[in-house]
């Protein structure tokens, strides 16, 4: 390489470094990774609860994709499954009537509700799965 070639160079590495780097800095959030399985699983609960159009795919997509930008998929599944099974009677609903398990479910409810809301479904969170 030319003495001439290298500053050249460097400067063409710096004007295609930089772009990047600021590309990357105002990327907007993404949310949380959830599998395909979880997500799918959640679009169809949510279908059977608030109909079976194909508009429901895309709100029922987009809730869940709100619901992943706020928790994590182990939290996600933790909240969920305590309000599922909130109003499950006797001894064996006892662990999701503690204290712990209604906070978790009122903060998922309340989580659901507002992507429900921002996403065009009508039906109430407390009915959904």
């Amino acid at each position: 390489m030319t003495p001439r070639c290298l500053p050249l160079t460097l400067l063409v590495a710096c004007s295609l470094a930089s772009p990047l780097s600021f590309a990357a800095a105002d990327a907007p959030a993404q949310g949380h990774d959830y599998p395909t399985q979880g997500r799918v699983e959640y679009v169809l609960a949510c279908m059977d609860d608030n109909g079976h159009d194909f508009v429901n795919v895309y709100k029922c997509s987009c809730a869940i994709d709100k619901i992943a930008q706020v928790l994590t998929y182990d939290d996600f599944v933790e909240q969920s499954t305590f309000s599922k099974y909130a109003t499950l009677g006797g001894e064996g609903g006892g662990e999701f009537r503690v204290d712990r398990a209604k906070a978790q479910t009122k903060k998922y409810r309340e989580l659901q509700r507002e992507a429900f809301k921002a996403c065009g479904l009508v039906k109430p969170a407390s009915a959904a799965k």
